[in-house]
């Protein structure tokens, strides 16, 4: 399969197993539990010994293919699908971090990325050192022997700020410690993460995977480049499985279990459909998001416009040869006031008041009052989120419609 393209990659993954009526749709196993022939067959499926299916906390034969797929279209050692883009977050730091690390990463993070970090994690001893990730200098002073992890998101949200990931990855070879990305923003069929040097990858599959925001779901992908033995957590996992497979063992074996999170078989089973036309949905909302965006510039009521696709942004450079023309279908734009924002909000008809990403349907949200809005006006300020900033998500709709709406909602 692998000299084939991607788009026909992800329509014909094999089944692990053929189905007994030969369904072109992977079936919904809606079962908790499996029953087995022999107790011998029993205990070997639970220690582990065979891939059998034990329990659908743990495994899932739709899940599974679900996994098998994203395995199949991006060349990762290791899948783990899981039930929203804060639990593939969540999972992924709880497997390496522990009470005495650290995890530099920026203050430009999602909300709850940054309240896991300095809340969650910090009750249990991690620290967050929080850095310029654009400037590599900077960087290399908050990395040492206790850092656990470099993580960044390759688009910020809303910020829109780019890091040179190949230059983070070197960083994090000399020192030993792992590059982990959240890719959210730019989906697998024009990014190919890997390719830049990013060790484990964290996708929100509710967003372009989902098909349309049917439902929400996480993917964690390990594409075994990183020497586990370098790791303070999981050097004993290493010496037992090898140190490339360490983290996919611990997530598999421990973490994703005793958390609890892993993705349910009907969600896996609306997100294999989604990401069969992912690419197709993607290039339609990606070109409309620069066409518009380019439109955004000349409307003298609307302050700036924030899109790293756009000629003149100063991460058009980094962005355009790491993700090409058309990095993603999220924009944002600023107007005079939150007062502004709030009244351009009200007088939207077409398009929708609402949170997430890449639904079919274009959305807006004003982030400081929504996202951050539980936060001080202090830390919004330090993670440079501004009260005269709009945040669109487009979809599938027409240029000229999108524009017809936003013009007449503009003062």
């Amino acid at each position: 399969m692998e000299d084939f393209s991607f788009e026909a990659r992800v329509l014909n993954t094999p089944y692990e197993k053929a189905d007994v009526y030969h369904s072109l749709s992977m079936p919904v196993y809606n079962t908790a539990a499996y029953e087995f022939d022999s107790a011998e067959d029993m205990e070997a499926a639970f220690c582990g010994r065979t891939t059998d299916h034990a329990y659908s906390r743990i495994t899932n034969p739709t899940v599974q293919y679900f996994e098998d797929r994203i395995r199949m279209i991006t060349g990762a050692m290791g899948v783990t699908a899981l039930n929203s883009g804060m639990a593939a977050i969540s999972n992924t730091l709880m497997a390496i971090a522990y009470s005495g690390a650290n995890i530099v990463t920026s203050r430009h993070l999602f909300g709850n990325t940054y309240s896991f970090l300095l809340n969650t994690l910090g009750a249990f001893g991690v620290e967050t050192r929080f850095c310029d990730l654009t400037n590599p200098a900077e960087v290399r002073k908050h990395v040492d022997q206790n850092t656990c992890a470099i993580f960044l998101e390759v688009i910020t949200n809303p910020q829109m700020e780019v890091a040179d990931l190949k230059a983070l990855s070197t960083i994090g070879k000399e020192a030993g410690v792992p590059l982990i990305a959240d890719t959210t923003v730019v989906p697998f069929n024009i990014f190919k993460a890997v390719t830049f040097g990013v060790d484990i990858e964290i996708v929100s599959s509710t967003k372009y995977i989902s098909g349309g925001a049917t439902s929400t779901g996480g993917l964690i992908l390990d594409y075994g480049t990183f020497d586990w033995s370098n790791s303070a957590r999981l050097k004993d996992v290493s010496a037992l499985v090898g140190s490339q497979k360490a983290f996919t063992f611990k997530m598999r074996k421990e973490i994703h279990r005793n958390l609890g999170a892993y993705m349910t078989p009907q969600v896996a089973y609306m997100q294999t459909l989604g990401i069969e036309t992912m690419s197709i949905r993607f290039e339609r909302q990606a070109a409309t998001c620069l066409e518009l965006a380019k439109e955004l510039q000349e409307l003298e009521n609307i302050e700036s416009v924030n899109y790293t696709g756009l000629p003149g942004n100063p991460y058009y450079d980094i962005s355009t040869s790491q993700f090409g023309p058309l990095p993603g279908a999220m924009l944002t734009f600023n107007l005079a006031s939150r007062e502004a924002c709030f009244a351009f909000m009200n007088k939207l008809k077409l398009i929708r008041r609402a949170t997430n990403l890449f639904d079919n349907k274009t959305l807006a949200i004003h982030p400081a009052s929504t996202i951050y809005g539980t936060f001080t006006e202090q830390q919004r300020v330090a993670m440079d989120v501004d009260s005269k900033t709009i945040r669109l998500s487009v979809g599938l709709e027409t240029v000229n419609d999108l524009l017809t709406d936003i013009k007449q909602a503009l003062p």
